[in-house]
């Protein structure tokens, strides 16, 4: 139980600026294994946005709360997948082949297709937060970062990573999962949906997986599998394509 609690603490330490607890030690093992934890950080950073939200609605417009709750999910995370999103879009949007885009997504500085991208990506999130049922918002924000966190988990197990450790700007915790880790990941993506109250949010599961599908096929096409950036991106599309989902069911 210690050791699952150090492997889940890693990977909490690593995909958002919470410190570990003192007695947790650094490990390369535990970071190759907190891949599976990967959506139950989503939770935690859904309800702390989510609570962000919850005391800002009270003393606030709802689009200043959902601002408000929009900076401190930033903060917790530090932008990490922000970042990767921003990443593919300069990559796939400025590189024509495959060292193209792997160059590009490795640089530090962001283009304009990575600027455009974080534009809109962070407006759709407010769009479709600020038009769901106020009630629903707090659920949606803790469902949506743990099932978004699934999908791309999700390609540790089906799909093949291309890029070197010693040269990647982002890479992942692992490069390959296994059934059990899928098995487990997927708990923590799915089981925060039954906050939702609802059993036809399951349905969101058609539209993440052919969305998973199709980026896989794009990316495998490109540069034959995917990248620490790749994850980043395909989390922050999941969640919006889950706000989306949430709003047209409600």
């Amino acid at each position: 139980m210690r050791e699952q609690l150090s492997v889940f603490f890693t990977a909490l330490t690593f995909f958002t600026r919470i410190p570990c607890p003192k007695w947790v030690t650094y490990s390369e093992d535990f970071l190759n294994r907190s891949a599976i934890y990967f959506p139950l950080v989503g939770c935690v950073v859904g309800a702390i946005t989510a609570l962000a939200f919850r005391l800002g609605i009270m003393f606030l417009p709802l689009s200043v709360a959902l601002a408000l709750s929009m900076a401190v999910s930033l903060l917790l995370t530090g932008a990490f997948h922000e970042d990767g999103w921003a990443d593919v879009c300069d990559g796939f949007g400025g590189g024509w082949n495959r060292q193209d885009i792997l160059r590009i997504m490795k640089d530090s500085r962001i283009g304009v297709y990575g600027t455009i991208g974080l534009i809109v990506m962070l407006g759709l999130k407010f769009l479709s937060l600020y038009e769901m049922e106020t009630r629903l918002i707090p659920y949606a924000l803790i469902s949506g970062h743990s099932m978004s966190r699934f999908v791309s988990s999700s390609f540790l197990y089906t799909h093949v990573y291309v890029q070197e450790d010693d040269v990647s700007k982002s890479k992942p915790l692992a490069t390959r999962m296994s059934r059990k880790g899928l098995a487990v990941a997927a708990f923590f993506g799915i089981a925060p949906l039954m906050l939702l109250q609802d059993a036809v949010y399951v349905l969101v599961l058609i539209p993440l997986v052919l969305f998973k599908w199709g980026m896989g096929k794009y990316f495998v096409k490109w540069i034959g599998g995917y990248t620490g950036d790749c994850l980043g991106a395909v989390q922050q599309f999941s969640e919006v394509l889950f706000y989306l989902f949430i709003i047209l069911v409600s």
